[in-house]
């Protein structure tokens, strides 16, 4: 088992996406663990992932993991649905830091909550192609009947601020279509970017259904994950940044949707050669 010193204690989580989308995961976490240091790294440069290949994929997790490695993070959360699927377990193995996703606790969450037995899983491509959702699941219920749908243009729809336009809405409806004929009880937003259109999907899909955010679970999952590790921290370092911003492209974009997703105002965000790493 790894040890722990005092000082890891009050070194930052690192979390990471391929662009906004998980900052609806630092979002839960300053609110469930406030007393955390956060580094972010969006890979805007990159996004979306959804549409790319596992190996791709792997790649890209790997450079920001060793970013994120040069922050001394004592913890990394994988907030982007995609990498989690495609890429936690390898990384897992590869480093030493603990690491978590955001697939498992939503796949729990779900199986917990639904009353008929019926669980739809909207995502990008990539992570409805994994099958993880449904495999996650049927583990904790064999009974449990998975029924996912791919969104693919959710994401760069939210990566343009285009969360209240009736482009969006239409293409929803067609999305979601499919989703309201399986008389689905529960929904799994299985990409961090769809919080961002929650209101949206829920007015479409009704108030009968009940939607799981991944983001909150990830958030609680993270703490027992540092307690466990003894690495909670009972206070915020003083006199240092407690929250840092890194994109591989588009800062200013970046933090002006940041901006309208978290509960403070960015200062500064700093632009990353991802590549370099």
């Amino acid at each position: 088992m790894e040890s722990y010193t005092s000082a890891d204690r009050y070194a930052p989580v690192g979390v990471f996406d391929s662009g906004v989308g998980g900052l609806t995961v630092a979002r839960e976490i300053m609110r469930q663990l406030p007393e955390e240091r956060l580094v972010y790294f969006g890979d805007t440069a990159r996004v979306p992932y959804g549409s790319k290949s596992r190996g791709t994929i792997l790649r890209f997790v790997r450079q920001i993991v060793r970013f994120l490695e040069t922050k001394q993070v004592k913890a990394i959360v994988v907030a982007c649905n995609t990498a989690s699927a495609y890429a936690l377990d390898t990384i897992e193995k590869e480093i030493r830091l603990p690491i978590i996703g955001v697939v498992k606790p939503g796949a729990k969450t779900a199986a917990e909550v639904s009353r008929n037995g019926r669980i739809g899983v909207i995502a990008t491509d990539a992570t409805i192609g994994s099958g993880l959702y449904p495999q996650f699941i049927r583990s904790i219920n064999p009974a449990l009947q998975v029924f996912g749908k791919a969104c693919p243009l959710f994401v760069p729809l939210v990566e343009e601020g285009m969360t209240h336009d009736f482009v969006t809405e239409e293409i929803a409806r067609r999305y979601l279509k499919e989703l309201q004929e399986k008389d689905i009880d529960t929904l799994i937003l299985g990409c961090t970017h769809y919080p961002l259109l929650r209101s949206l999907i829920r007015g479409i899909m009704g108030d009968g259904v009940q939607l799981v955010n991944p983001a909150y679970e990830t958030a609680l999952g993270l703490r027992r994950l540092l307690e466990e590790k003894g690495i909670l921290a009972d206070r915020a370092p003083e006199g240092e940044e407690k929250y840092q911003y890194y994109v591989s492209d588009g800062a200013e974009k970046f933090q002006m949707i940041a901006n309208s997703i978290l509960p403070h105002q960015i200062r500064t965000t700093q632009v990353v050669d991802i590549e370099n790493y």
